[in-house]
């Protein structure tokens, strides 16, 4: 749904990227939190996790988009990720991590126009997260307290997500489009193709969540709670266990915490690998045809007022390198490309953006004394 120049006019162009920006503003006050706490109440959602987790969510978003799937005759539709990415990191962050993909894809390979970033930032990153999240945590506040819950109201979600940004999309075409067609018919077909997107990418995005829940549970945003933390009476109070993290004096991991962090280190390097081969070797075999919005425009004449897209001339547009002549060596190393890019981008935003968070975060609470260390053996 990657909008290009000359869709929508200038001034609501611009409107759309003051709404974007202030909403990226926005997710940045947020995301410090979502990325700058520590773990709490034994959930283990650090932000030294929370931050590389992140900017591989942003790359991984990235190579699937590149996946486009079938879901009609001659149209084809693609993760908008909006959906997978606040259910894994947090709302805030999965705004962030939207934009920081569209942004890349801007630059460096000429999908969705420039004028339009403000646009597709607010269709595909807003609107997505927004609409995702807020059906996603009520339906996790009916259903059980389970694992199959989380993933259940993550499909139902992603589902929603995808007519609903195209709805919007279909609002801010109605107040700026650049060509004159009838509203109703732009708006019937867009929501039409996109609620058959929308199962795609609800299978995607349950998949998705489902298996990193399997390894771990503590580093999804939407499945906080899931477990109880462990209780120890102190001094005939029951409180929830500290973390056990860090040793305090030294600062290194305690062998309890040893095993999460091989599991987050072997989690990070099997989503680059999946990442990298879905981008440089899957991609190939991606359906060819237009996506939703590609066809919708065509049929409908939306596309009349195209305009050629500023980054046209990059050596990785369109998703290939140039003068390399073999188009599946082409592709997939665009794709290699895209995805370290996007990794080394995000990531590294995201640590910016935890390290500014992390001085505005509650001090831990001190090592507890001898006295407290005896009675808290008395766990229930």
């Amino acid at each position: 749904m990657h909008v290009p120049d000359g869709f929508i006019n200038a001034p609501v162009s611009a409107a759309a990227g003051v709404v974007a920006a202030g909403a990226v503003a926005l997710a940045l006050r947020g995301a410090r939190r979502e990325l700058g706490g520590t773990a709490t109440g034994g959930q283990g959602h650090g932000g030294e996790r929370t931050a590389p987790l992140a900017g591989l969510v942003a790359a991984f978003i990235f190579a699937v988009q590149m996946l486009n799937f079938p879901v009609a005759a001659g149209t084809s539709g693609h993760l908008l990720g909006g959906a997978l990415a606040a259910i894994l990191v947090g709302p805030y962050t999965g705004v962030l991590c939207v934009a920081v993909v569209l942004l890349m894809q801007g630059v460096l390979f000429a999908d969705g126009g420039l004028t339009a970033l403000g646009v597709n930032i607010t269709v595909m990153g807003v609107v997505t997260v927004v609409v995702a999240y807020g059906l996603f945590r009520g339906l996790v506040l009916v259903l059980p307290r389970t694992r199959r819950s989380v993933t259940v109201a993550s499909f139902v979600a992603a589902l929603v997500s995808v007519p609903a940004a195209a709805t919007v999309f279909t609002a801010i075409y109605a107040l700026g489009g650049t060509t004159d067609v009838p509203i109703g018919k732009v708006l019937t077909a867009m929501v039409g193709v996109h609620v058959l997107i929308g199962i795609g990418e609800a299978v995607i995005t349950m998949l998705t969540v489902g298996a990193v829940i399997a390894v771990r549970p503590d580093l999804v945003y939407g499945a906080r709670g899931l477990t109880t933390p462990l209780k120890l009476r102190v001094d005939g109070e029951l409180v929830d266990a500290a973390p056990t993290a860090t040793a305090p004096a030294t600062g290194t991991a305690t062998p309890a915490a040893a095993p999460a962090v091989r599991s987050s280190r072997k989690l990070w390097i099997t989503g680059v690998g999946t990442a990298l081969v879905l981008a440089g070797f899957v991609s190939f075999y991606a359906s060819a045809s237009p996506d939703g919005l590609e066809k919708v425009a065509a049929d409908k004449g939306i596309d009349a007022e195209v305009k050629p897209h500023a980054a046209a001339d990059s050596p990785l547009a369109d998703y290939g390198v140039r003068d390399v002549s073999d188009a599946r060596l082409s592709g997939g190393l665009a794709g290699v490309i895209g995805v370290g890019a996007t990794l080394a981008v995000g990531t590294g935003a995201f640590w910016i953006v935890r390290r500014r968070g992390t001085g505005r975060t509650t001090p831990a609470p001190a090592p507890a004394t001898a006295s407290t260390s005896a009675s808290a053996g008395k766990a229930v």
